[in-house]
């Protein structure tokens, strides 16, 4: 029984270190900013982000301190062009302010991340709405269902541009090498 018991620490400890263990890093392929409700997503190159106002000419800017960014992976929306039969959906459609790939976000629950010279902390999953089955088609609202992407709050001021890293911030990364 001593050993169950020995056993089950180890298994928990590596359960923990498994998930503070996040060596891959992921870039930043896509900045849209929402200028107002239903109004057509703003592409742009970079964007600077601050702890006061989110992202600067986003709507949520100023607003919810916990939906100040909302970011999605771009392998997670080409598995829903893949649902809905398509050769891809567009990021702007599913109006989410930064497509990352290669880093899973939702390893990122519960930390702080770098995202070019900004820092933001994860704070929720960002679910889809019920204007994904009109912008997407028949089956848009299911397809988005696991795969909408994180919101997060901006920690540290900074900006972020496409091709800019994104990691786990410098303290955690530090936490998880011993």
């Amino acid at each position: 029984m001593g050993e169950t018991v020995s056993i089950g620490r180890v298994m928990a400890q590596t359960l923990q270190q498994l998930m503070n263990t996040l060596p891959q890093t992921g870039a930043i392929e896509w900045i849209g900013l929402r200028p107002g409700r239903d109004e057509p997503m703003l592409s742009v190159g970079s964007v600077n982000a601050t702890n006061t106002d989110g992202l600067e000419g986003d709507r949520y800017s100023k607003g919810d301190g916990k939906r100040q960014v909302t970011l999605i992976q771009a392998e997670h929306l080409q598995a829903v062009a893949s649902m809905l039969g398509k050769q891809h959906v567009e990021p702007a459609t599913v109006r989410r302010n930064i497509v990352v790939r290669g880093i899973n976000l939702l390893a990122l629950k519960g930390k702080s991340f770098r995202a070019g010279n900004a820092v933001l902390e994860y704070t929720g999953l960002c679910h889809p709405c019920s204007k994904m089955e009109r912008v997407l088609g028949a089956g848009g609202y299911n397809a988005m269902r696991g795969h909408g992407g994180i919101t997060a709050r901006v920690l540290t001021d900074g900006n972020m541009a496409i091709g800019d890293s994104v990691t786990l911030a410098d303290a955690e990364r530090a936490g998880t090498s011993a």
